[in-house]
């Protein structure tokens, strides 16, 4: 039994399905199944039902492949304490950002990152806050930058990265449009439009709107901010949209969606660096965070 048998089994586990687990292990196929076939020879039970439509983990091999789980996490904890003790700040990190952030801070980040730490290789994944907590909690993931929810502290540690305002995106002929800055009443009443399930933005906003007055409009819901962005543009309703989004390229006088700023004290969200409590490489963490506080300093407020 070796450790590539068991990432096997764990991809098989939660694919359901030989290719794609295949795929996600950089192996083929008839690599994957035939050392399958040779883990259960070794621990003499049948660890997966095969037929031609679908693929099932028998009791014993759902059994085995959670206890492989936590096999491949201390494994790679071993790993990271090594890398730990040669140099904190080389080697990969793997990090997971959420889809409202990734896209607007990377630009800001990455290359100050790579100056600072040329010998850091960051591995960057873009997945709704839910998946990366899962795959932070089985070792899949390092390190995670998201919006900090309630309850994260108790389970995790989180590094504060910034503050990040909300501004009101209306179309520009808008009777809001002409303001300088948007107060909260001027939400009262308003139907907004919002991201899908999933997006913990769009409860973050649910919260700023429906305290102010405002109702959601039910007849759309977005997968991104960019499609928000044209649908406000398109004349279909209002919305929040975070700060760097709004600077990331949108800001042109011109342009079919107006941005008003919130009066003080505007709704903001709070963006952190989180990880897991026993995670071994918690110097590291420090240290980006800290590498990315100075670099955002004052672009998000």
């Amino acid at each position: 039994m070796n450790l590539r048998e068991l990432e096997y089994l764990v991809a098989v586990a939660e694919l359901k399905h030989f290719r794609k687990a295949a795929e996600r292990c950089f192996v083929s196929q008839p690599t994957l199944s035939g050392q399958l076939k040779k883990l259960e020879e070794e621990l003499g039970v049948m660890l997966v039902e095969r037929d031609n439509r679908n693929v099932r983990l028998t009791s014993a091999g759902e059994a085995i492949a959670e206890q492989a789980r936590r096999v491949l996490t201390e494994a790679r904890a071993i790993r990271e304490l090594a890398e730990v003790h040669s140099q904190p700040m080389a080697g990969k990190l793997r990090v997971g950002l959420i889809p409202t952030i990734a896209p607007y801070l990377c630009p800001h980040i990455m290359s100050p990152l790579k100056r600072a730490y040329p010998q850091l290789e960051l591995l960057l994944v873009e997945e709704q806050t839910h998946v990366l907590l899962k795959r932070l909690d089985e070792g899949e993931m390092d390190l995670a930058i998201l919006a900090l929810l309630d309850g994260m502290e108790e389970e995790y540690t989180a590094n504060h990265l910034y503050h990040e305002a909300f501004v009101l995106a209306v179309p520009r002929e808008h009777p809001l449009a002409g303001k300088r800055e948007a107060k909260r009443s001027d939400l009262d009443h308003q139907k907004v439009l919002m991201l899908a399930d999933g997006h913990c933005l769009r409860d973050q906003a649910l919260d700023v709107c429906f305290s102010a007055g405002a109702v959601e409009d039910g007849s759309f819901q977005a997968t991104s901010l960019e499609t928000l962005r044209h649908m406000v543009g398109a004349g279909s309703g209002i919305t929040l949209m975070p700060r760097l989004a709004v600077e990331h390229g949108h800001t042109d006088l011109g342009g079919p969606v107006a941005y008003l700023p919130f009066e003080e004290p505007p709704p903001t969200r709070e963006i952190v660096l989180l990880h897991r409590r026993r995670f071994a490489r918690q110097e590291a963490a420090e240290q980006l965070a800290e590498t990315i506080r100075e670099v955002m300093a004052g672009k998000t407020g």
